[in-house]
């Protein structure tokens, strides 16, 4: 199938410093060291591996929240790596990771439905409480939940 994601030859490497007053690079950790990998449209890819492998960081190095130290990442045939911070904000409504941990992920102080729909609110992807409602019950019901849970917490 068509390509989604591409990622190529991506390193991600943390400088590890020495000195209080006068910091001064000694090495460097080498959080993620020439991933490369695609995705076709349509396709989900889970990555599973021992805890500190780098799993999170190669997601955040995707969604450039961590600008990768060597490689490229493109999306929809677009270069990421060369975005400025707007431009990539608007690819990011495009691109979600879900991390492993429900615990972690889920806020036990919002309801189903603010969860849902929070991304909702962020990238501004409705106008009105109406058409908010509307879209969360739609987002449950594609997930398999019945809109009544919206008002529950996880």
């Amino acid at each position: 199938g068509e390509t989604l994601l591409e990622v190529k030859n991506m390193k991600m490497y943390f400088p590890v410093t020495s000195g209080i007053i006068f910091q001064k690079k000694v090495a460097d950790v080498k959080a993620v060291d020439n991933v490369s990998f695609t995705i076709a449209r349509g396709e989900t890819l889970g990555l599973v591996g021992e805890s500190g492998c780098g799993k999170t960081t190669t997601g955040r190095a995707i969604l450039q929240l961590y600008k990768p130290t060597e490689g490229d990442v493109i999306f929809d045939g677009t270069r990421l790596n060369d975005l400025d911070n707007s431009s990539m904000r608007a690819m990011r409504r495009q691109m979600q990771i879900i991390f492993q941990d429900p615990y972690g992920s889920l806020n036990p102080r919002m309801t189903c439905g603010d969860i849902v729909g929070e991304p909702l609110i962020v990238h501004k992807l409705t106008s009105g409480k109406g058409e908010y409602r509307d879209r969360v019950d739609e987002l449950l019901q594609t997930v398999g939940l019945n809109p009544y849970m919206a008002d529950r917490y996880p």
